[in-house]
Order: structure tokens, then sequence, then C-alpha cells
């Protein structure tokens, strides 16, 4: 199986602060890949040097080969990334988001007007969609986020606490679609949650970082076996404590 991102040594410092210290790990193409740890550990800082927003200090991280500081333009587009905090524009309704975000993507109507179905059929909001997004719940808005994050299909999504906010009817709604795109589309994903039970269910393998660097790595299941752990949840506890 290919490699689709490769972590490799990444330090990233702002001022005295060390937030990653050495960062290594893979990602194989079509895997989905969880990044989990505790608050402050340097999860958020390697999505954004991941998604070319930020550049590491020392290191490298190449995307499909591609490195990350020499082409930033070619990888923004075939990667997609849903911040934590990500917002829609409240003056537009969830239409016009759509059809504004799809634009980036390509200037052909009928490709647009595809994407844009795409995003309605994934979001769930139906008549909704043509009401503004300033109106919609915290939910509503993950949803729609969501669905911007997977309509032109991306080589690469990166999700940032994907169900953040979200009950847990529509967290499931979301998963499975994450979970479909993998294996419709080939779709590979980076995926940051605190839900461990989110993480156990849609992540075909996990690293847990803490400091900035990885301190344990491996599927759920090898994991739970190797820290004597009922779930992953567990593990996390007991690794923390550990580092």
């Amino acid at each position: 199986m290919d490699i689709a991102v490769e972590v490799s040594e990444v330090t990233k410092i702002f001022g005295n602060f060390r937030a990653l210290d050495g960062l290594s790990f893979e990602v194989k193409s079509g895997e989905v890949f969880g990044l989990i740890g505790p608050n402050g550990a340097g999860k958020t800082t390697a999505l954004r040097i991941i998604s070319t927003l930020l550049l590491p200090t020392y290191g490298t991280v190449k995307i499909f080969g591609l490195d990350v500081v020499k082409n930033a333009a070619t990888i923004r587009k075939i990667i997609s990334y849903l911040p934590e905090e990500a917002g829609a524009y409240r003056y537009l309704s969830g239409w016009e988001y759509l059809e504004f975000m799809a634009k980036f993507y390509t200037k052909d109507d009928e490709k647009v007007r595809e994407m844009v179905n795409e995003a309605a059929r994934i979001s769930g909001l139906g008549e909704r969609l043509k009401d503004k997004t300033g109106t919609y719940s915290k939910g509503m808005k993950r949803r729609l986020l969501v669905a911007r994050a997977l309509m032109n299909k991306p080589k690469l999504a990166i999700l940032d606490e994907p169900t953040s906010g979200l009950d847990v009817i529509h967290s499931y709604h979301v998963r499975e679609i994450i979970k479909k795109y993998v294996k419709d589309y080939g779709v590979t994903v980076i995926l940051s949650s605190h839900n461990m039970l989110e993480v156990e269910h849609v992540c075909d393998k996990v690293a847990l970082i803490n400091k900035g660097k990885v301190i344990a790595e491996g599927t759920p299941r090898e994991l739970e076996e190797k820290f004597e752990s009922e779930n992953l949840e567990e593990v996390f506890a007991k690794v923390v404590k550990l580092a």
C-alpha cells in the first residue's frame, strides 16, 4: 500500500515553546489514521503543518510524495482541511456557502452543482440549506462543514474533531459518511478526536502523541492488547500517565 502522508522528525517551535518535538509517523493510502492526545499535545499544530498552513521549524512532511513546503500550492488542490473551530459565513445560506467553497476547486458549473448536491446529501440539512448559516445551531454548522470538507472527494481529508457539537445520531451519520468515502472513493483520512469511541470505531491505525512526539502507535486492538486495556479510552489514560 502506498504512503499517503510521511511525517519525519518534525519539530515546531513558537518562541520558547516547542509544540512538536521530532514527530514522526506514516499514513497509508486509503487509511483512516487517528491522531489523539491530551490538550496541548501538539495535534492541531501537526494538522496545520500537514495542511500547509504552518511551516515546520525542522523536519519534513510529504503528502503523496509532495513536500508541504516546496509543493504547498499543488498539495492544496488534493487535500481538504476541517479545523476544530471552523466557521461558515453567517450571511450566506447553506447552499450559497457550499457553492462559494466549491468554486475554489473548479470553475466548471456542472462540477460545482455536483459537489454542492453531494454536500447537501452528506449534511442531511434538507430545506435548512436555504437558511442563512448564522441561524444554524453548532451541530448544524458542523454537519455543513463536514460536507464541505468531503464534497470534492479529496485524496486526503484532514478532520479535526469532525463530530464536535453533534448529537449521537448525527455523530453516527458523520462517522458512516467518513467510512463510505474511504471505501468508495479511496479518500485517505487523518482524524483527530477526543471521542475515543469514535476513534476506535473509525480508525484503522492510531498514533497517541504527547509533548509533541508519538508515544504509542498501532491499531486500536494492538494498543489495547499492549497496554492490557479494555478500550482505547483506558489506553489513552494509561499512556498519558506514563509519559
